[in-house]
């Protein structure tokens, strides 16, 4: 559990491994004969056994994973300590290196401190409005084929079609070409990488996941190595160009190491839970077809204004979507938990963690406290109005992290969701198949267990 991590003037040499003995007096659970078969019970539903805890310890509770010990912090209040981390306690890098180092280190979000600044800012540079109307532009293209080839047509599966969807956009945006023959491969790659975060033997056996994810990493890694010379001194308005000739403060290019990692990350952010986002909207949309009618309406009004055209500077005007994709965020955030570890003693709630402690936030349960957000399980969008929202906790809502961490690509995830219901609701409505159970699997990144079945029936 101590994995390498970088040097930092904020991060001790060493830190130690709590055991049960050094948090027992928290509440929270006993030890387990096998705990494996613990996490191998939670992940059968996270969101049930999470909330149990909860209503047993209350907002800070020790519990036991694959992982070893760890504790638990529940609420607003918690997300602001962690996420703004103001007296830089929590390091992400070492909490999420024991699920993520094997699959997508280096990532962003695997770095602490000014490490994370510097490259948080080279990268930067691919998110700036320029680039982003250029994202638009091939965002709006590909979603308005990849839509013709559904409406109209029988029932299918609506998860695998975005996801290959996603991935198509996710080429076209981030490395300004199509992915070609080795599509396939590429989504395998990611897939097993992500499933492989979760797996329970976290070493490459033979036969294991995470062996599986291991190899999909190998691949990616070659195959964005074998472009980055195409790319480098290149002009070029796609986000894998713009990464290659990023520059730091010192002038400096990033390695190629550097760029591969990012790539690999950002790749993965990009697909992955976007392809989450816009399935779970898709889901709330088809059990409220009140929505649906709201956000029709919305799109013709803007679509008026514009000629028809989705600009960047309409975007804005999209508030219905905006507000339903937030309700949806918060009952399906698509990254349902966050680890941290402390790099020293703290408080909490008068509750003392002790140093090398590992932390887990809980965006998937804060989102449903019934204190912050009254009738917690019901689909109601207009929370996310400018009045409603009025005095809400800043980190009540976290599906995009906050703090010096929040999503990078946060406005790029908002002009997808915005750019692929603007094609698809102005003239067609979702109808889920009658067979469709609306049931989630939770971790790593929520998916529907049976695909979600739907049409996409032309009005």
């Amino acid at each position: 559990m101590n994995a390498p991590h970088p040097s930092s003037a904020f991060i001790p040499a060493d830190l130690p491994e709590p055991t049960y003995a050094d948090l027992a007096h928290l509440p929270g659970m006993e030890p387990a004969r096998v705990p494996v078969l613990r996490t191998i019970d939670f992940l059968k539903d996270p969101l049930g056994r999470s909330a149990a805890m909860v209503e047993r310890y209350g907002r800070v509770f020790r519990r036991q994973d694959f992982g070893g010990w760890g504790v638990s912090l529940i609420g607003p209040e918690a997300n602001e300590l962690v996420m703004f981390n103001k007296d830089k306690i929590f390091s992400s890098s070492l909490g999420w290196n024991p699920v993520l180092e094997n699959l997508f280190p280096n990532g962003l979000m695997l770095m602490d401190f000014d490490e994370h600044r510097i490259h948080r800012k080279t990268l930067s540079v691919a998110f700036k409005t320029e680039p982003m109307k250029h994202y638009l532009g091939e965002l709006n293209s590909g979603i308005a084929r990849g839509i013709a080839k559904w409406s109209g047509a029988p029932t299918f599966k609506f998860y695998p079609a975005i996801k290959a969807l996603t991935l198509d956009l996710a080429a076209a945006s981030f490395l300004g070409v199509p992915w070609g023959p080795d599509g396939d491969k590429i989504n395998r790659a990611f897939v097993d990488m992500v499933l492989a975060s979760v797996a329970i033997v976290r070493k490459p056996l033979p036969l294991t996941q995470m062996r599986r994810g291991v190899k999909g990493r190998e691949f990616m890694s070659a195959f964005f190595a074998a472009e980055i010379p195409k790319r480098r001194g290149v002009a070029g308005d796609d986000i894998f160009s713009q990464v290659c000739n990023a520059t730091n403060d010192e002038g400096a290019l990033l390695t190629n190491q550097e760029i591969i990692d990012h790539m690999n990350f950002l790749m993965m952010a990009a697909h992955d839970t976007t392809t989450s986002a816009i399935t779970s909207l898709m889901h709330f949309l088809g059990q409220h077809p009140e929505w649906q009618d709201r956000v029709r309406d919305e799109i013709r009004a803007v679509k008026a204004e514009t000629g028809g055209e989705l600009t960047y500077e309409a975007l804005p005007k999209l508030e219905t979507i905006e507000m339903v994709f937030k309700e949806s965020l918060r009952l399906i955030p698509p990254v349902p938990s966050m680890p941290r570890r402390a790099l020293r003693e703290f408080t909490f709630m008068n509750h003392v963690i002790p140093a090398g402690s590992h932390v887990g936030i809980n965006p998937m349960i804060t989102h449903r406290l019934a204190d912050v957000w009254p009738e917690p399980e019901k689909f109601d969008p207009t929370r996310f109005t400018a009045e409603n929202s009025k005095g809400r906790h800043k980190y009540a809502w976290v599906p995009f992290g906050g703090g010096g961490h929040m999503c990078l690509g946060l406005h790029f995830a908002y002009m997808q969701v915005k750019s692929f219901f603007w094609h698809l609701l102005a003239d067609n409505r979702i109808v889920p198949a009658p067979e469709y159970k609306g049931q989630f699997i939770m971790f790593p990144i929520p998916k529907p267990r049976d695909g979600l079945p739907l049409r996409i029936e032309a009005l």
